[in-house]
């Protein structure tokens, strides 16, 4: 299974970055994937800014922070803020983590689960937060969530089925300097595939 951190779709506009076992065990660990999360969804902060929103400490941030530039994930916004108060965002590449090279590396493993699970809550509250927000009539109409549970494909097969979809969101990802359409908010697509074992009947 691949799983971005961001869509493959992105890679149309920006560097790709394949995560090794070094930088996966950097990013593993539910405050920096929080971190990170909030930086991609809503730009550059500061540590202090981070803290109040994660409820945690401005030190323990700030030594997150750091772990995450360490390995590549964000950088410092040069030119804005001070030598106390460091202004931090995302490094605009596309990560991609194939996880099936990590299945059989004891000393990776455990990262590896951390990062799923992790990543899978945070698929979860996304949805979870758009459900209990207040959206108006056309952009409840416009959102989904749903699944489709009567296919049967083999790994080849799904394989083409992800790419397409991947190839319906490329074609749908502005590019870096194209202006949004009047009124138009940041979009989440979530997409999940995976087989399913078949249980007996008995």
């Amino acid at each position: 299974m691949s799983d971005g951190v961001e869509p493959r779709a992105a890679t149309q506009h920006k560097p790709v970055r394949r995560l090794d076992a070094r930088s996966l065990r950097g990013l593993a660990h539910p405050l920096r994937m929080s971190i990170l999360e909030m930086l991609t969804l809503d730009g550059p902060a500061t540590a202090t800014g981070l803290s109040a929103r994660l409820g945690e400490n401005t030190g323990t941030v700030s030594w997150h922070l750091r772990h995450l530039a360490q390995h590549g994930f964000i950088e410092e916004e040069t030119g804005r803020g001070t030598k106390r108060e460091r202004w931090w965002r995302v490094v605009e590449d596309t990560k991609v983590l194939e996880t099936a090279e990590f299945h059989n590396d004891p000393d990776t493993k455990g990262a590896l689960s951390v990062y799923m699970h992790e990543l899978v809550q945070q698929y979860f509250s996304r949805v979870t937060n758009y459900l209990s927000e207040n959206w108006d009539g056309d952009w409840q109409r416009a959102g989904t969530i749903s699944d489709w549970r009567d296919l049967r494909m083999t790994p080849t097969q799904l394989k083409s089925f992800n790419d397409e979809l991947m190839a319906v969101i490329a074609r749908h990802t502005p590019a870096p300097d194209a202006e949004a359409a009047p009124g138009a908010l940041p979009i989440i697509v979530q997409i999940q595939s995976f087989p399913r074992k078949e249980r007996g009947n008995g």
